[in-house]
């Protein structure tokens, strides 16, 4: 496959014609709406003039590269359907638990998930977090369940319940903001759950805050042990995203320079087969000027960008440290400034699997289609390719 940059002055048949790429293929590979507007600096992914290949029915040859990805079950099917072609894993989000170990599934049926993941090959992967009983997230949950084994056992013994009887084939547990005195409990833990549910056949998967060292502070960090959790669970899954977030400063989610930094350290600590990459598929929208404590990021998908950049008819920039894409415009006397991905900055994070070793990627996450990325990861790959 090939990126290409627009400039100023380019359309869908100028730059087929120049590149000698299909028409069809651009608009396809790359969402783009009739009447196929473009924004310069817009990144456009189609097959390379020197590629024999279909990108929509081949399959070349080489081993695949584990793909993740997590969706709630109010995922559109089609969306689904269409990236489950890519997937080797699906995370399903999320099945909480009570104080007394007691799953709590999500409010809308997960089943067809499951089903859906089965008919396509990939693993099915319930994804358990502190969800308490009203949906909100409550670490004093992590604690009482660390603290006490009879919660362990009954919270263990449920999950493998659920797993059989819904065909998951793993488990992956997101639990954020352990308490920095929870860190080992929580390390144990992860290892029991794994032991057992490993004997009965399942995969157990930890996720894990973007740490750079020891001794990083903060409530994200102080509780995760890297090297404990790493030799605990059956691979991990390094959360490299949010840098960039609803509350903070415009900035890019996932500067590459800020990854780079985390998986260097993840290292020292894990086998580099068993990291699998977090990768984000959204961006940020901040009205401006940023105020700390009152500005609030809008949440929008990387298509949605670049169409709003198109509509606006302002130029996309990139940014070369972060390798990511970013654009200013003004609505209603406001300005803004969003960060996003496309396939330039997914393609840098492939990178960082290709460079190291790594096990793959898991991406949060897939609700919105982002067709390019995964057209480009099947690529880079070697994987059967999206319709």
């Amino acid at each position: 496959m090939e990126i290409y940059v627009v400039r100023q002055g380019d359309t869908i048949d100028t730059i087929a014609r120049e590149q000698g790429a299909d028409v069809r293929s651009i608009i396809e590979i790359n969402q783009l709406v009739y009447p196929y507007r473009l924004a310069v600096g817009q990144a456009l992914l189609f097959p390379a003039k020197t590629s024999l290949t279909d990108p929509y029915t081949a399959a070349a040859a080489g081993p695949p590269v584990f793909a993740g990805g997590y969706a709630y079950p109010f995922i559109s099917p089609s969306v689904l359907e269409e990236t489950l072609l890519s997937l080797s894993e699906l995370a399903v989000f999320s099945y909480g638990f009570t104080a007394s170990g007691d799953l709590i599934p999500p409010t809308l049926d997960d089943r067809w998930m499951v089903q859906a993941a089965v008919r396509s090959g990939a693993m099915a992967t319930l994804t358990l977090t502190p969800l308490d009983s009203d949906g909100h997230f409550n670490n004093n949950l992590v604690t009482v369940l660390v603290r006490d084994s009879a919660v362990q056992r009954r919270l263990v013994n449920g999950l493998a319940a659920v797993l059989l009887e819904k065909g998951y084939q793993a488990v992956n547990i997101d639990f954020e903001y352990v308490l920095r005195e929870d860190r080992d409990l929580f390390t144990t833990f992860v290892a029991y759950a794994a032991r057992v549910l490993n004997i009965l056949g399942y995969q157990v998967s930890v996720a894990l805050a973007p740490k750079h060292s020891d001794s990083q502070k903060g409530l994200l960090y102080e509780g995760i042990d890297y090297g404990g959790l790493g030799a605990a669970a059956n691979w991990v899954v390094l959360m490299t995203y949010e840098w960039g977030y609803t509350y903070g400063p415009p900035m890019a989610v996932a500067p590459i320079n800020q990854v780079r930094r985390v998986v260097e350290y993840a290292l020292t600590k894990i086998r580099a087969d068993k990291i699998c990459l977090g990768v984000p598929n959204y961006g940020y929208d901040w009205p401006l000027p940023y105020k700390r404590g009152i500005t609030a990021a809008r949440t929008l998908g990387n298509q949605e960008a670049v169409e709003l950049a198109v509509f606006y008819g302002v130029p996309i920039l990139y940014d070369q440290t972060a390798q990511s894409p970013y654009f200013r415009y003004w609505q209603y006397g406001i300005s803004h400034e969003v960060w996003f991905e496309d396939v330039r900055s997914w393609q840098e994070k492939f990178r960082l699997v290709e460079t190291y070793g790594l096990k793959g990627i898991a991406v949060w996450q897939l609700m919105r289609l982002f067709r390019a990325g995964w057209v480009l990861f099947d690529s880079m790959f070697q994987r059967l390719l999206s319709p």
